[in-house]
């Protein structure tokens, strides 16, 4: 036997991942990054409270975490007003995606997205035999009523909603998507992405009671709390669903130090209101500097700002290129026409300065 027996399934699929990271960039051009805003990571960092209380849980890494990671999900109840029967803990919303699919999502499944949305559920998807039906952004919104119709046309079992968007930024009111419940199809799970509500204006999140058997919310400390590398994110979802989780999750996925870590975190309040804030200057920071080159920023409830380069995607590659050629990490989105636009992750002001003295000439060789 040359190579082992994999599965129908696995040899049907594309050796990838969604992302290519920027450290994998780095290495392809020889040279690091001047300024990294491509990855949506709060480059302002973490609390102070945060570290420290990692670095002094350093000394018990010998020891495995709590595998129920009790004293962060006590306090994540709190905080959101639910039971903590409510709350599942796990490896970023990456690893509670992969989780939630494999519950629900068998060969042939069908699942409604939008084409253009987050790239890593669908990877779940695809990787447990799902079959993915998308609806396209309507003014550059994720098209709530659109889901909901695709959803009853194929008997989805899933419908993946980012609020905040990501990758253009936008956003619905939370009582938009309540009301919208009434048209979920029976048996099917509203699966919310709520990574960036933290940036959001008032009203975003939305009003969904901690039983509701029709949705789970998904949240992270990777954004708003700075703390991307160490892998946290939550769920709020109904007891039965929560506890679905344990037939199938890694118990001791949750290290030590992610957990004191995120704890730390949420309790510095004051911490995550000066990152608001900073967030808040960086985004008029970027449509400023978008301004100045003719360029349009699209209003955003995260902290990145997807801008419209004007032209097609084909330009907006170009300058992405000219970009990350002049030692700029940015993305953009995946399909037209929100692929006519580059996102770029808010940055301290001297990130930004690197971005406003290379964005002209990246400019000008795209078009040229």
């Amino acid at each position: 036997m040359d190579t082992p027996r994999y599965t129908d399934l696995v040899q049907s699929l594309p050796a990838n991942v969604p992302f290519v990271g920027p450290e994998e960039q780095e290495r392809a051009r020889g040279a690091p990054f001047a300024a990294r805003l491509g990855a949506n990571e709060n480059i302002f960092g973490p609390s102070p409270s945060a570290i420290a209380a990692m670095r002094a849980e350093a000394e018990n890494v010998w020891k495995y975490g709590d595998p129920t990671s009790h004293d962060l999900r006590a306090a994540l109840a709190d905080a959101m007003g639910v039971a903590t029967g409510n709350i599942l803990v796990g490896e970023g919303i990456d690893g509670l995606l992969g989780n939630l699919v494999r519950l629900l999502i068998g060969p042939g499944d069908a699942v409604v997205t939008s084409d253009g949305a987050y790239p890593t559920f669908n990877y779940h998807v695809t990787g447990f035999g799902g079959v993915l039906h998308k609806v396209p952004y309507r003014d550059d919104h994720e098209d709530l009523a659109a889901l909901m119709t695709r959803a009853h046309e194929v008997g989805a079992k899933l419908i993946y909603l980012a609020n905040p968007d990501n990758p253009m930024g936008t956003w619905h009111q939370g009582t938009d998507i309540v009301a919208a419940l009434d048209q979920l199809p029976e048996g099917c799970l509203l699966l919310l992405d709520e990574a960036y509500v933290e940036f959001a204006p008032e009203g975003t999140a939305a009003p969904v009671a901690g039983n509701d058997p029709s949705v789970i919310r998904m949240r992270t400390f990777s954004k708003a709390y700075g703390m991307a590398g160490a892998r946290i994110g939550y769920a709020i979802g109904a007891p039965d669903l929560i506890r679905s989780f344990d037939k199938i999750r890694n118990h001791f996925g949750m290290n030590r130090m992610a957990q004191v870590g995120a704890l730390a975190a949420l309790n510095d309040t004051a911490w995550l209101a000066d990152i608001q804030a900073k967030v808040a200057v960086a985004r008029n920071t970027i449509a400023r500097i978008a301004a100045e080159n003719s360029l349009v920023a699209l209003p955003s409830a995260t902290n990145f700002v997807a801008v419209d380069c004007g032209r097609d995607g084909d330009f907006a590659r170009a300058v992405l290129a000219a970009l990350v050629a002049r030692g700029v990490f940015v993305r953009m989105p995946f399909v037209a026409p929100q692929d006519r636009c580059i996102r770029i992750s808010c940055g301290r002001p001297g990130d930004l300065e690197v971005l406003a003295d290379a964005l002209p000439p990246a400019l000008a060789e795209a078009r040229g």
